[in-house]
């Protein structure tokens, strides 16, 4: 059946609580009204005691397909997003080989639709040479354009002015999404923590070779690029309160050419942490200071920081246990970022509905995503039903009652007992997950932008 009716749940939607059903015909929400009967066949879910919320729109995601499939793969990664409440991901272009081509970002495409459970979409790659292939790019029918300013996994800098000017003043009518760290600079501070440590670079010291002003510097090019071609730019997951001088909030977010992102790891862990996670919290750009972290979270509450998101990246247990120098940079978060969210919420941090602005109409709003994003008559039927009363302990492998779902099988929040748990989402208007089990009979959808 593909029509469905929600009953008595307690929409969390564009600002407002309020107590609504919601009717699902033909994919997309047909109906959002009091109490109302239809006199076509409808399966009646009730929803009493429940909140219902838009999908998560997650901007930045890393599922290692393909290429790198002992890591991850787009099926299983966006199967544990729909757990969390994730019903859409636009992912990166960093796989084996680099989707730089419009070739190879069609092979991405077509695996999605046959493997997953989330809608979904692709940034094309840049590099040094395929000037060509961005000119190319149909800008209704990706996210976006990645640079990766800075190096992180795989092999993908672009640092050469004159071709970071040919992508931002050629391509200035689509989002070009950006990875920013000074490599320079963190080719230098890597040399001069190999002198005074050798192999045997302490963690945390990541955070002191990609530093502030390793940010800074990259950042703030970014936006004088953006600036000067009149670029549709979006930083990704800003780490520094040094960087939030560049980006304002006294303009709505539909008329901002330049925008920014905060990740939920660099709102949740601080340097400290390194101490007891170690490499599991590895990540570029690094977490700093526990003071970067309370500015992050200010700049996201006031706009200045529009979108969260999680840059999921998860690598095998194995390769994040080597010592600093091979130790690979990422975690993965996509199936707990609406739980940290709403931990924070119940510290009396954030409200629910500033969640769902954040993680879902922000991500809609941002890049045009065509009719997803919100509860409203039209769009398709993108949902998550939560029980905010549930709690539930993260466990990953080898436990026997495992539930971290990523492929490598861990989660630097093991331990973690959250509050509040997705029960039931609804992708393009089917019911793919539903108390820890899986429809998989229907698959996401490719997103479309209204550009």
């Amino acid at each position: 059946m593909s029509n469905y009716i929600i009953r008595n749940a307690q929409i969390i939607n564009e600002g407002k609580i309020t107590s609504q059903d919601v009717l699902i015909r033909n994919q997309r929400i047909e109906r959002v009204d009091g109490s109302f009967d239809v006199k076509f066949k409808a399966e009646e879910i009730d929803a009493a005691g429940l909140h219902l919320m838009p999908g998560i729109i997650d901007d930045q995601v890393h599922f290692r397909e393909p290429g790198l499939t002992h890591k991850a793969s787009i099926y299983t990664e966006a199967r544990a997003g729909v757990a969390g409440g994730v019903t859409s991901f636009m992912e990166m272009p960093n796989t084996d080989p680099p989707a730089c081509t419009l070739e190879l970002l069609e092979q991405k495409y077509e695996i999605a639709a046959r493997t997953s459970l989330a809608n979904y979409s692709f940034y094309m790659g840049t590099n040094h040479h395929n000037i060509d292939e961005l000119r190319k790019v149909d800008k209704t029918k990706i996210c976006g354009i990645k640079i990766f300013m800075g190096s992180s996994t795989g092999d993908m800098l672009v640092d050469e002015p004159e071709v970071l000017e040919r992508v931002f003043s050629e391509r200035n009518d689509i989002l070009i999404a950006t990875h920013c760290e000074d490599d320079r600079l963190v080719k230098e501070r890597t040399e001069i923590y190999k002198e005074k440590y050798g192999e045997n670079i302490p963690m945390e010291c990541h955070a002191e070779i990609r530093n502030e002003e390793v940010c800074l510097n990259s950042s703030k090019y970014a936006v004088e690029l953006a600036k000067k071609f009149n670029s549709r730019l979006h930083v990704f997951h800003l780490s520094t309160a040094d960087e939030l001088q560049l980006f304002r909030n006294d303009i709505p977010l539909k008329d901002k050419r330049i925008t920014a992102e905060i990740c939920v790891h660099h709102l949740w862990f601080d340097k400290s942490d390194y101490e007891k996670l170690g490499s599991k919290i590895k990540c570029n750009p690094a977490i700093k200071e526990a003071h970067h972290k309370k500015a992050l979270f200010e700049a996201m509450l006031d706009d200045r920081l529009d979108v969260i998101a999680t840059d999921h990246a998860p690598h095998t247990a194995e390769e994040k246990a080597n010592k600093y120098l091979k130790a690979p940079s990422g975690l993965p978060l996509i199936q707990h970022s609406l739980n940290m969210m709403l931990d924070f919420h119940q510290q009396g941090k954030i409200s629910l509905e500033r969640i769902i602005e954040k993680m879902c109409h922000a991500p809609a709003i941002c890049f045009e995503v065509k009719d997803r994003g919100y509860i409203r008559e039209g769009y398709f039927a993108d949902m998550a039903l939560m029980d905010l009363s549930k709690e539930y302990t993260v466990l990953g492998a080898p436990s026997p009652k495992a539930n971290v779902l990523y492929k490598c099988g861990w989660s630097p929040l093991e331990g973690k007992t959250f509050k509040g748990q997705v029960v039931t989402t609804f992708v393009s208007g089917y019911p793919v997950y539903k108390n820890g089990t899986f429809d998989e009979r229907n698959k996401g959808m490719r997103l479309e932008f209204a550009r």
